[in-house]
């Protein structure tokens, strides 16, 4: 426990946060994902987007705060290499442009995390200050469901963070836990750069017509009620679940399909969110 009592814990402590004042300074833009709920594919939009922003030229890496199920990895295929350790972690390159680091290269795939909050909350630290990330334009965090200790630790851990961006899906339930995510944002002062729609709707191939599964418009509705911005709809393309198993992003492999376009329309969203336009 971090107290005046114990000189030496809070000396580290400090120097770990100093540490990661100093590597946050050289990342433009600090986004963290999150979602009020799980099964909204969040950790798939999290990939894409990363993804996006690389193939638009910005040098980009991806932290996996999901210390109960981190799925990053795998979704971007290196869900077998090994963390090296050389005067700090270094990030683990993918073939896709985008660098990612995760629990999940410290564990065995079956084996599980039984933390408590002050055990997570540390070893998300140790990840920030240790991490050699270098200058990257942007640093995308994907954290767990709900508005827990990893939220809470990565919006007073890390300084200066540029926003967060809340994955939802059309329905009633998905629209009440979106509330409380904005809600939770606004409270430690983290900007809030839009809501992205996920399962927005199913076209069929064969004949076109639009099956709204999951309700309609819930998104950009919660958008509005909460004066934060819709950053735009995803369909549903029963492909998106085969290329996370494969390791593939889906906007690499189909970029021609509607979801594909849609994310990287999205992408091109938050960058007008930020003031940014593409190198």
């Amino acid at each position: 426990m971090v107290g005046a009592s114990n000189p030496m814990i809070s000396r580290a402590l400090q120097e770990s946060l100093e540490r990661i004042r100093r590597k946050m300074e050289n990342i433009r833009f600090k986004i963290a994902v999150m979602s009020g709920k799980g099964g909204v594919g969040k950790s798939m939009v999290s990939t894409n987007i990363s993804v996006a922003f690389s193939l638009m030229g910005f040098k980009t890496a991806i932290l996996d705060s999901d210390f109960h199920g981190p799925s990053i990895p795998k979704m971007l295929g290196v869900e077998r290499a090994e963390l090296v350790f050389d005067n700090g972690f270094k990030l683990v390159e993918t073939k896709y442009g985008v660098s990612v680091i995760s629990i999940g290269f410290l564990l065995d795939e079956k084996t599980p995390v039984i933390w408590r909050g002050p055990m997570k909350a540390n070893a998300l630290r140790q990840f920030l200050s240790d991490v050699n990330w270098g200058e990257l334009d942007f640093l995308v965090i994907d954290l767990p469901p709900g508005t827990g200790d990893e939220a809470l630790s990565v919006a007073q851990l890390i300084p200066g963070i540029s926003g967060a961006i809340i994955v939802s899906i059309p329905s009633d339930v998905s629209r009440v836990v979106v509330e409380r995510s904005v809600s939770f944002a606004r409270k430690l002062d983290v900007p809030v750069l839009g809501i992205i729609e996920n399962m927005s709707y199913f076209k069929a191939p064969d004949t076109g017509k639009i099956y709204y599964i999951f309700g309609k418009g819930g998104g950009r509705r919660i958008a509005e009620e909460m004066n934060v911005p819709f950053l735009g709809e995803i369909p549903i393309d029963p492909r998106m679940a085969t290329t996370c198993d494969e390791g593939i992003p889906f906007i690499v492999k189909y970029p021609d399909a509607e979801a594909a376009k849609a994310i990287m329309k999205i992408a091109e969203e938050i960058l007008n969110t930020l003031g940014v336009k593409r190198p």
